[in-house]
């Protein structure tokens, strides 16, 4: 195994926990588009700025807030709520189009008074989704969204209105996954992978926030410049319930907002052709399970999806306990769908550029397309949105009569609610009202589980800064 290199890729925003101070704590600006979303309806922006139930203001204020505050280190959304209590938008419509005025808005947006263009391209983009989705996925009919093939076209519709579909000359796009809450070796560590990644040319896709979502995105740009790629491809996906914790990181420069998270995952297994996995806690476990029950289901037998988890030689035992927990849970056939690379980047890219060959062949032999995967099998109860309460989890309870595909579905709601009480609005608050959630399970898979979600608290895996508080009890 050869040894990590030792590579400057450049200084970096301050560790997680560090405050981010400005000369200014609050701005009013006046900003226009570019390219993303010149010109809104009357009844378009009538309904942005509905304020009442039901009116998508509230969602556009969110996510707006969240994208403007990129830069900050806090995974609390109440506090950035709290902070920014003043912070108000409009939209104002004239003949040359829309503009948007904000005020009371985080200064980190801003140098000398002017919006930063990477963050006005999220703020747009974050418009451009929010009235998309409203218009044409969720009111006009057009989408099932009880069934498997109108879900995916939703998808699909999403990510084409947001232009990232573009054609390729062949599968050139990473997925990579990893925690917000990482240590600062491992976020250098994803940085060179990136960088290896780049130097190979090929595109990186993320959940859009801090740590491994930027860390790889970060090394790619370093490794485009110096092969002379201008037109590198930094793609981020969010969720509204999420943004706030995690914003995106300014290097992304393709945001695109999913209403929920079992629509973020399906695009980030439609869209991404190889996918590497860095240390990260309930999230990144959640999006593990996911992964790996899609590909034991008997309709992707043959779908090749190179797989790498990776991380450097302090994480070693992180990856020791996740294959544990997955070779108990879901067997020695998932633990065959990927490989556990060790402190080197430079071989992490060469397995994921040489498992792109055969999702070439793959393609060309299905005739699928190379910029979405329509012939991945996803079932029901991975494309179904799971709404977190402390009834549904409760309800849940993954055990070794089930299907392994089904038992993955159980697992992965099990972490999202996790994940939903640790860092989401809405689970916070439910969290605050009536506890912590209860999670059920077959006695072995309890054990596991406590052992892997211990471990997480232990290494400080479930939130930036401050102590844990458990959101969840294993109930026997």
């Amino acid at each position: 195994m050869a040894p990590t290199p030792t590579l400057d890729l450049g200084t970096d925003s301050p560790l997680p926990g560090t405050p981010v101070v400005g000369t200014a704590e609050l701005v009013a600006a006046r900003v226009t588009p570019r390219g993303s979303l010149e010109n809104l309806s009357h009844e378009e922006v009538a309904k942005l700025l509905d304020r009442g139930q039901g009116g998508l203001y509230p969602l556009l204020r969110r996510c707006a807030l969240a994208v403007l505050n990129s830069g900050s280190y806090s995974d609390e959304p109440t506090e950035l709520f709290d902070k920014f209590k003043d912070f108000d938008l409009r939209i104002v419509q004239d003949a040359r189009g829309v503009k948007l005025e904000v005020d009371n808005a985080p200064a980190i947006a801003f140098v000398d008074g002017e919006m930063i263009q990477g963050v006005k391209e999220h703020l747009f983009a974050v418009l451009r989704d929010i009235v998309y989705i409203a218009n044409e996925v969720v009111e006009s009919n057009r989408f099932d969204l009880t069934d498997p093939e109108g879900i995916t076209n939703a998808v699909f519709c999403i990510l084409r209105n947001a232009r990232v579909l573009k054609n390729l000359s062949g599968p050139d796009m990473v997925v990579c996954w990893g925690g917000h809450s990482i240590s600062r070796e491992e976020y250098d560590y994803s940085k060179l992978v990136g960088y290896e990644l780049g130097l190979r040319g090929l595109n990186v896709c993320t959940g859009c926030g801090p740590g491994a979502m930027k860390g790889p995105m970060k090394g790619a740009t370093i490794a485009h410049a110096k092969q002379r790629i201008y037109n590198g491809r930094y793609i981020g996906l969010t969720e509204p319930s999420i943004v706030a914790a995690e914003p995106p990181n300014p290097i992304v420069n393709h945001l695109v907002i999913l209403p929920d998270i079992e629509k973020r995952l399906e695009a980030f297994v439609r869209l991404g052709h190889g996918i590497i996995i860095f240390p990260g806690g309930v999230g990144t476990t959640e999006e593990i399970l996911y992964l790996l029950g899609l590909l034991l289901d008997p309709g992707n037998a043959d779908q090749p999806m190179p797989v790498v988890l990776t991380g450097p030689k302090a994480a070693a035992n992180y990856f020791k306990q996740v294959d544990a927990f997955i070779g108990l849970t879901l067997g020695p056939a998932a633990q065959a769908r990927y490989r556990i690379i060790v402190d080197d980047p430079a071989e992490v890219a060469r397995v994921i550029a040489g498992g792109l060959k055969a999702v070439k062949a793959h393609r060309q032999s299905t005739g699928d397309a190379y910029n979405f995967n329509w012939t991945l099998a996803i079932p029901r109860g991975f494309q179904l949105p799971f709404q977190v309460t402390h009834e549904s989890v409760a309800a849940l309870h993954a055990n070794f009569d089930q299907p392994v595909h089904d038992r993955a579905v159980d697992l992965r709601r099990m972490f999202s609610a996790i994940v939903a009480g640790n860092i989401k609005e809405g689970g916070v608050r439910q969290i605050a009202e009536k506890g912590p959630f209860k999670i059920h399970a077959d006695p072995k898979i309890m054990q596991s589980l406590d052992a892997l979600l211990k471990q997480f608290v232990a290494d400080r895996r479930m939130k930036l800064s401050g102590e844990y508080k458990p959101v969840y009890r294993l109930v026997s």
